[in-house]
C-alpha cells in the first residue's frame, strides 16, 4: 500500500509499488501484522466517557446500599469543602437503590448531605439520584409535573423519592454540569483523553452518541478542530431537548450545520430519543410490562410523542439533517420507523438510524431496508454474548425477554447493520464486539468479514462517509489500523486478545504502541 497526501494511492505488490513510486521514502514492512481500515464506532459518548465532570464520586464498584453509603461518605470527606458546592457522581444501579426499605433514596442523601446539592448518575445515564438541595435548585417539588420524556418518581404518599428518570434527570444534571468550575478546561482535557483512548483502540471515526450543546460541548469540539487536535473523524449529533421550544433549537441547528464530509467534524444528524429503558419502565412497549416501577405508564413513555417526532424529522430535513434515534422497546422502534416513513413520504432522503433495538417485532425488521434505516446495536458485553436476558424477565416475562437483541434477524432482513460500543456502557475495544459477533448464542454472524464490516464500511455508510473512509480502497483517506495478528482468520478468543500496534488518520500516526 502506498499512502500519499493522506490518501491511499496504491494497493498491490511491493515490486509494482516501488516501480510506480520510486521517490517515496519511509517504506515499512509490517512483518506479518494485519492491516485494516480504521474502526468506526457509530454510537459513542466520547465527550462524556472520560470526562472528570460527573465522575468525581464513583459508586460503580459498590455492590449494595451500604457500599454506596461508605463511598458517599468518603466522597464527602475528599470532594466537598464548601457547603453549597455541587457533588456529582456516577455508577449506582437503580434496582439497588429501589431496594431501600428503612429510608427513601432522598432521605439517605439528605442525611449524608444536608447542605450540598447532590446528583448521582445511574450506570445507564437514564436516571439520577438527587437530594433535596438539588431538587430545590432545579425548582422541583411535590407539585411538579413530569416533563416531556421524563418521570419524577414518588413515594406512596406522593412525596419525592429522590429518583428522576430520563429527561427529568437530564434537566437537573445539566444544571449541575454548568455550575462546575473551570468548565472550558475540563471539557478540553476530558475530550482529549477520550480521543486518545479512541486512537489506542484503533478507532478513526466516531458517531457521537449525543451532544448536549447547552453545556458548551460543541465549542470544545470546534476548538480542537481549529487547533488541529482531532485524532478521529467525528459526526456530531446535537441533542433535541424534548421539553424545550422547537424554534430556538431549529435556529441553533441551522447555525451549526456542517455537512462537508472531508472535514473531520461533520454536523448533519441530530440525536433524539423515542423512548427510555426497560428496567426503568420507560421503554415504549406495544404490550404492557409484566411489572414496572411506573404502574400508571403500563407501556412506558414516549421521549418525544410520535406525531411530534414526525414533525421534527420533516423540519430537520428542510435544514439538511438526518437523525440517530434511540429506540429500546418494540413500541419505541415502531414509532421511530413510522416517523421515518412519514419523512420519506414527504421527500426526505436524509440519513436515519436507530440504535440499541433491544426488542423489535418481526414485522418491523424488513422496514429497515425498505426505509433505508440503519440498525445499530451493541454486543460488547457478556450478557448479550450468552443470550442471558434473564434480567429482563421481571419486566417482560420469559417469552419476550428471550427475543431481546435480535442481531441475526437484521442481517437476514438485509438491513445495514452496524456495531458500536455506546462507550462507556460497553467496552470501547471493537475487537471484543467482533469476537462476540462470531459466538453470539443463537445470533452468531455468518463470518468474521460480516462482523468487521459492521464496524467499518457499514458504519461509514450510516454516517454518510463511505466515500471517505470505511475500507482500504484507492482514493479513500488513509484511515487504518495495524494489529498484531490477522483477525480475519483468527479464532474469537485470539481476536479478543489481539493488540493494536498503530492507528493512522489521513495518513498520520495518531497512536503507536510502545512495543511497535
Amino acid at each position: 500500500m502506498v499512502i500519499k497526501d493522506g490518501r491511499i494511492a496504491f494497493i498491490g505488490n511491493a515490486e509494482t509499488a516501488q516501480k510506480q513510486y520510486p521517490n517515496l521514502s519511509n517504506w515499512q514492512d509490517l512483518e506479518g501484522a494485519f492491516i485494516g481500515p480504521g474502526f468506526i464506532d457509530n454510537h459513542n459518548h466520547v465527550f462524556e466517557a472520560d470526562a472528570e465532570i460527573g465522575g468525581d464520586c464513583d459508586l460503580s464498584d459498590a455492590r449494595n446500599i451500604r457500599g454506596y453509603e461508605q463511598e458517599l461518605i468518603q466522597c464527602k470527606r475528599e470532594l466537598v469543602p464548601e457547603s453549597d458546592e455541587w457533588l456529582m457522581g456516577y455508577g449506582h444501579e437503580l434496582a439497588t437503590l429501589l431496594s431501600l426499605t428503612d429510608e427513601s433514596p432522598l432521605e439517605m442523601l439528605d442525611r449524608l448531605f444536608p447542605s450540598n446539592p447532590v446528583v448521582i448518575m445511574e450506570q445507564t445515564s437514564h436516571s439520577m439520584w438527587v437530594n433535596s438541595k438539588a431538587l430545590q435548585l432545579a425548582g422541583l417539588n411535590d407539585k411538579s409535573a413530569d416533563p416531556q420524556g421524563g418521570r419524577i418518581l414518588r413515594e406512596t404518599d406522593g412525596s419525592l423519592s429522590g429518583i428522576l428518570l430520563d429527561n427529568a434527570g437530564d434537566r437537573l444534571f445539566e444544571i449541575a454540569w454548568n455550575q462546575q468550575p473551570d468548565l472550558q478546561n475540563a471539557h478540553k482535557c476530558g475530550l482529549l483523553n477520550g480521543l486518545r483512548q479512541l486512537a489506542e483502540n484503533g478507532i478513526t471515526t466516531v458517531g457521537d452518541g449525543r451532544l448536549y450543546w447547552k453545556r458548551g460541548w460543541l465549542d470544545t469540539w470546534q476548538q480542537l478542530e481549529r487547533q488541529k487536535k482531532l485524532t478521529a473523524r467525528v459526526s456530531i449529533r446535537p441533542w433535541i431537548y424534548p421539553a424545550d421550544p422547537a424554534a430556538p433549537q431549529l435556529e441553533f441547528f441551522r447555525k451549526v450545520y456542517q455537512p462537508d464530509p472531508n472535514r473531520l467534524l461533520v454536523i448533519n444528524q441530530v440525536k433524539l430519543y423515542s423512548d427510555g429503558l426497560l428496567h426503568n419502565g420507560t421503554a415504549r412497549l406495544l404490550q404492557p410490562y409484566r411489572q414496572t416501577i411506573n404502574p400508571d405508564l403500563p407501556t412506558g413513555l414516549d421521549y418525544i410523542a410520535p406525531d411530534q417526532m414526525k414533525w421534527w424529522l420533516v423540519e430537520l430535513d428542510k435544514i439538511g439533517y438526518g437523525a440517530h434515534i434511540h429506540a429500546i422497546g418494540d413500541g419505541g422502534t415502531r414509532n421511530a420507523l413510522d416517523a421515518v416513513a412519514f419523512a420519506r413520504q414527504e421527500g426526505s432522503a436524509q440519513l436515519y438510524g436507530l440504535t440499541h433495538l433491544e426488542l423489535v417485532q418481526v414485522e418491523d425488521f424488513g422496514r429497515f431496508k425498505q426505509l433505508s434505516v440503519d440498525a445499530d446495536m451493541q454486543i460488547g458485553n457478556e450478557g448479550t454474548l450468552h443470550a442471558d436476558h434473564h434480567w429482563a424477565e421481571p419486566w417482560l416475562g420469559h417469552e419476550r425477554a428471550a427475543h431481546l437483541m435480535p442481531v441475526r434477524a437484521f442481517l437476514a432482513a438485509g438491513a445495514n447493520l452496524t456495531l458500536s460500543s455506546d462507550w462507556n456502557v460497553n467496552e470501547l475495544n471493537p475487537l471484543i464486539s467482533i469476537a462476540n459477533a462470531l459466538e453470539l448464542k443463537g445470533q452468531a454472524f455468518p463470518d468474521v468479514d460480516t462482523a468487521i464490516a459492521a464496524y467499518t464500511i457499514n458504519a461509514a455508510k450510516a454516517l454518510g462517509l463511505a466515500e471517505q473512509t470505511g475500507s482500504l480502497t484507492v482514493g479513500k483517506a488513509a484511515d487504518l489500523v495495524v494489529i498484531d495478528q490477522d483477525i480475519s482468520r483468527a479464532k474469537p478468543a485470539k481476536i479478543r486478545q489481539a493488540k493494536f500496534l498503530l492507528t493512522m488518520l489521513n495518513g498520520k500516526v495518531v497512536y503507536q504502541s510502545p512495543d511497535y
